[in-house]
């Protein structure tokens, strides 16, 4: 900041007039005005005789020079008002040779506005009544005497650029408390202080003192808010200690910064009850933190322990102690005199209250600067200094504690606007422009379902002319029943190995959700089954009857139309792309994802999703792009901007991370992975205060969630057992799908039984939609800490691929890892650092994953649990150490061995490094738990590998169908299918292969069994059809193979090259 000029500057005080005034003699009486200022008398105004109106005109002016060098200086003006005092000069009696004056009150003016840039201010001031004068109101209502005062100086004593670049800061210490009990006075008066130091670029730290510490009794609480008073002595009005609108309001005892030190031992001998509280002032260094206040334990002084906290051996009342007792007679900073009260004072309640004491250094230069201190009954460092006793040691014993108050007039590191970032994040990643609406209504969505109805009708009919031929087609044609009911087989047949069906069924679905959202209103999940059944019963009368009115309008001969294509849901293709990943073939993975964001490119999820994976692959560029494309659909995508934070750390873009995660926690201030994202960007960075800063927030985030869990739980928890008296409930789900009513953590629900082969596809697609709304939906959560926003779609998986025994699906061939994000179910408390790792584990940012768990053993609420031994097994999975692994997986069964994520992860491990007898025993005691481990998909499915190389087909048949009710894919129906082709089950095998056909059509090896299964029914051209498929996509089993070419010599058809 800017020198402050050396050249004195008047400063006029003028008190123009008086109001509601009263005497004590008389109606009119004489009065006359005093003014002092830093403990000199400026001067008295000229008697003047108050009108019967209670009115005076003063108009008294007087004046001291402002001089920085000496003199009046800022500091002065900080922290010292003007005091005008009203005197009534009495009628001289007889014989009296003096004139009697007799105090009525006192008012006081605040120049902190000469320091914020002000030439001149008007205020009107109270008249604080002095004990027994007639100012006093006698009754409520009665208004309240006062003074108009103005202020001038010629010019602002400072400049624009010199309090832009200043500071205040006010200290207010608010009470001490659990004081010792040897602080009752039994003898000599006791006279208690707390001091500290300021520190002054260049100078000497500058002291404030806070004295005339007033004890009282035990159990007496002071109101709550209450004003701050000033650290003036000798104020004549009671009311003028008070700084005008200036308040000790408390708060809760949760926002406090207060740090509460352990005890140590007292062997000063100097002062008596000598103590020493530590403030951590760090937080005022983070952005746009203005005010600290907390509750700080009293320790003993002593000079290695303050010297290691501090690096300071100065003492303010060691060292200067016995000056300020000499000083205790004079007004000002350094004096007040006060008479003890006696005993403790104690916190109300749980918010910190109490006493009163403000320190504020106003605008001024850095090498001098401006502190207002305002003191009140209680004290920082405490000094009862009469008594010759060194008792240090009862602070720890009392437990003693301080309530302080330090604030800013302006953040010591001013904090990004939530505008600027915006701003900044909109230039990096410009928003897409939004799509155009589409108009629609409950007539357009009858009228696409008719669409839809001619279009699949003709499709079908196309059909049936390639197969049959036109004339087959033909009303009046001469068909038995027979040989329809024949061609009626071969055609569903052939619709459903090559897709079509399950097309139709997809393309017919979008039409019938239209209908049921804009006709029937339904957007919101039923009630009850009942409820349910009764919609889809009507639903199916509606369709059936427009599907007659479509047909009715369709006319066969007309242009026909091309067979669509085979469809597939968004949640389906995320499925296969995800099996496709555990196999590592991710040239397969990428072309489902890049399906999904062709269909739906306005869909950021999906943007998230291959983003993910790109990381997976370590291509961090296209990951980048993803990320980013995902933003700019959505600029206050949490998400996306923490995702677009972390690349542009991996990238080295460390400019652009910052202001992403900075967005990231404006947007979302409650978000505990954003805090704890941008404190490790300070890491990396090396800004510890920052760092702190974050990681500080995160906490206090996180344990506002788990408190505000807890009373969810509680309030729930009231409700079931009300609910339970009358009837059944189910209490089990607790915030965010977690069980709140005992140690573990998840509830299963499974799928209605059987997916058999549908009559229809209306049919078929209301059968589903029934079957929907009563599935869960994996994974099931834990007890401790998911975040709501993570558990919306699965997880990644990556296996490493081991060769495959006969009888085994090479598709579910797997590679390296496991679900990445591993969710305890124990009831254990989590950390700010493993809700991170869960996060950065869902996204593949695994190399993040490592400086986390550094954190999160160091975390004091941390260190090794379960899931960190699972995370870490899980890392070197990734790496293929096995050894490593399985290390780390001993030590997670040793801390939960209930654990069904832990049962699993060891399954996977020795699944893949060959050992499939021990991975088998580990699957089956994983699916043995009632609660689910965090990804059942891979487990059912490798298992029921197991059981197929181990010729248990039953046990291969019971595994897959559980798969297939869960998650469908075509891998599930594959190992179905094989399971009943060895059990010699023909159909349920067909129709399972079927299924998995209808998922994927470019799958050899269910194409190799759909040949296997023809061959055995005798056939012939489905047999050489399904071997032909099997030769063009290249089956790579060769003794699946050579089984198909026994099978085909000893049947005698199948294949045509023969």
């Amino acid at each position: 900041m800017e020198q402050v000029s050396s050249t004195g500057r008047p400063v006029q005080i003028t008190v123009t007039d008086g109001y509601d005034l009263k005497g004590f003699k008389g109606d009119t009486p004489v009065t006359f005005i005093r003014a002092e200022f830093n403990q000199v008398v400026l001067g008295d105004s000229a008697k003047i005789t108050v009108s019967p109106e209670g009115t005076a005109k003063y108009n008294f002016t007087c004046s001291f020079e402002f001089s920085p060098e000496g003199g009046v200086t800022l500091d002065d003006l900080a922290h010292k008002p003007v005091f005008l005092t009203m005197t009534e000069a009495l009628p001289k009696e007889k014989k009296q040779k003096e004139e009697k004056t007799m105090i009525l009150g006192q008012a006081v003016v605040d120049l902190l506005p000469l320091l914020e840039g002000k030439s001149s201010f008007e205020t009107m001031v109270p008249l604080h009544p002095v004990p027994g004068s007639p100012l006093e109101p006698l009754r409520s209502g009665v208004k309240q005497c006062s003074l108009e005062v103005k202020v001038f100086v010629a010019e602002p004593l400072l400049t624009a650029a010199q309090i832009s670049g200043g500071n205040l800061l006010k200290v207010t210490l608010e009470a001490a408390y659990s004081v010792p009990e040897s602080f009752i006075p039994v003898g000599p008066l006791q006279n208690c202080m707390v001091g500290l130091q300021v520190p002054s670029a260049g100078e000497k730290d500058y002291p404030i003192y806070f004295k005339n510490g007033t004890l009282k009794l035990g159990g007496e609480r002071e109101p709550v808010p209450r004003p701050k008073k000033w650290p003036i002595a000798n104020i004549l009005a009671p009311g003028a200690n008070n700084i005008p609108d200036a308040f000790i309001v408390g708060g809760p005892y949760e926002e406090e910064e207060g740090e509460l030190n352990h005890p140590e031992t007292d062997d000063e001998g100097q002062l008596s009850f000598h103590g020493v509280a530590y403030v951590n002032m760090v937080p005022l260094l983070y952005p746009g933190v203005k005010r600290i206040r907390g509750a700080f334990h009293v320790y003993p002084y002593l000079d290695s322990t303050v010297y290691e906290k501090t690096k300071c051996l100065f003492s303010l009342f060691r060292d200067t102690g016995h000056n300020l007792i000499q000083n205790n007679k004079i007004g000002g900073i350094n004096s007040p005199v006060s008479k003890p009260v006696i005993s403790k004072n104690l916190k109300e309640d749980k918010t910190v209250k109490e006493k009163d004491i403000e320190a504020r250094p106003r605008p001024g230069d850095v090498q001098a600067p401006s502190i207002k201190s305002q003191s009140s009954d209680t004290p920082l460092e405490i000094e009862p200094s009469l008594c010759n006793n060194p008792e240090g040691q009862q602070y720890v014993e009392a437990g003693t504690y301080i309530v302080l108050e330090i604030e800013l007039d302006k953040a010591l590191v001013p904090k990004r606007m939530p505008e600027e970032l915006a701003r900044r994040v909109k230039e990096m990643i410009p928003p897409r422009p939004p799509l155009t609406r589409r108009t629609g209504g409950a007539q357009k969505a009858v009228s696409d379902y008719h669409v839809q109805i001619k279009n699949i009708s003709r499709a079908i009919l196309n059909e049936y002319h390639r197969m049959f031929g036109k004339e087959a087609a033909k009303v009046g044609s001469d068909l038995d029943s027979e040989t329809l009911e024949e061609q009626k087989c071969q055609l569903n047949y052939e619709l459903n190995c090559s897709g079509k069906y399950f097309a139709f069924k997809e393309q017919l679905k979008h039409a019938v959700v239209k209908i049921v959202r804009e006709k029937y209103l339904k957007t919101t999940a039923f009630e009850s089954q009942e409820e349910l059944q009764k919609f889809i019963s009507e639903l199916y009368v509606f369709l059936v009857d427009q599907m007659h009115v479509a047909l009715n309008q369709a006319m066969p001969d007309d242009v026909q139309g091309t067979p669509s294509a085979i469809y597939t849901s968004s949640e389906q293709l995320r499925l296969f792309a995800f099996e496709a990943e555990v196999n590592e073939n991710y040239e397969m993975a990428t072309v489902y994802y890049e399906e999904r964001l062709v269909r739906e490119p306005q869909n950021l999820e999906h943007w998230l999703d291959y983003g993910a994976f790109c990381l997976l692959t370590e291509d961090n560029i296209k990951a980048q792009e993803c990320f980013r494309k995902a933003l700019s659909l959505n600029q206050n995508h949490i998400h996306s901007l923490l995702l677009c934070g972390v690349l542009a750390v991996l990238m080295e873009n460390y400019e652009q991370a910052e202001i992403f995660f900075e967005d990231a926690t404006c947007l979302e201030p409650t978000n505990v992975v954003a805090w704890t994202l941008l404190g490790l960007y300070y890491e990396i960075q090396n800004n510890d205060i920052r760092m702190e800063m974050a990681f500080h927030e995160a906490f206090k985030q996180l344990q506002a969630r788990v408190l505000q869990a807890q009373v969810t739980k509680q309030r729930r928890t009231s409700t079931v057992e009300y609910v339970e008296e009358g009837g059944k409930a189910d209490s089990c789900l607790g915030p965010w799908g977690i069980t709140s009513g005992s140690s573990t953590a998840a509830v299963k629900v499974e799928a209605p039984a059987g997916l058999g082969a549908p009559l229809s596809i209306l049919d078929e697609f209301l059968d589903e939609s029934s079957n929907l709304q009563s599935e869960s939906h994996e994974p099931i959560l834990s007890v401790q800490s998911q975040d709501p926003t993570t558990s919306q779609k699965p997880s990644n998986t990556f296996v490493k691929k081991t060769p495959s025994k006969k009888g085994a699906s090479k598709c579910q061939e797997s590679s390296t890892s496991l679900h990445p994000t591993l969710y305890s179910v124990s009831q254990t408390p989590t950390t700010i650092f493993m809700e991170t790792i869960r996060f950065l584990m869902k996204v593949n940012a695994v190399q993040y994953v490592h400086r986390v768990l550094a954190h999160e053993l160091l975390c004091p609420h941390g260190g090794p649990s379960c899931e960190y031994y699972l995370v870490l097994a899980q890392t070197h999975l990734l790496k293929k150490d096995f050894a490593k692994a399985e290390e780390y997986l001993q030590q997670a069964a040793q801390m939960d061995y209930l654990n069904p994520n832990v049962w699993g992860v060891k399954g996977h491990l020795y699944f893949l490094s060959g050992n499939h007898a021990e991975a088998k025993a580990c699957y089956e005691r994983t699916i043995s738990f009632v609660v689910d481990a965090s990804e059942m998909h891979f487990i059912f499915l490798r298992l029921g590998q197991i059981y197929l190389e181990e010729k248990e087909y039953e046990k291969a048949k019971k595994t897959y169908l559980q798969v297939c009710k869960r998650s469908p894919s075509c891998l599930t129906w594959l190992g179905l299918g094989i399971a009943c082709y060895q059990l010699d089950e023909l159909t349920e095998a067909e129709d399972a292969l079927s299924e998995a056909n209808a998922l994927n059509n470019y799958n050899a090896e269910v194409w190799a069994y759909l040949a296997l299964v023809c061959l055995k029914a005798g056939r012939q051209l489905e047999a050489e059809q399904a071997y032909k498929y099997t030769m063009k996509l290249k089956l790579k089993d060769e003794s699946l193979l050579a089984e198909i070419h026994m099978v085909q010599e000893t049947v005698g058809f199948g294949n045509p090259s023969f």
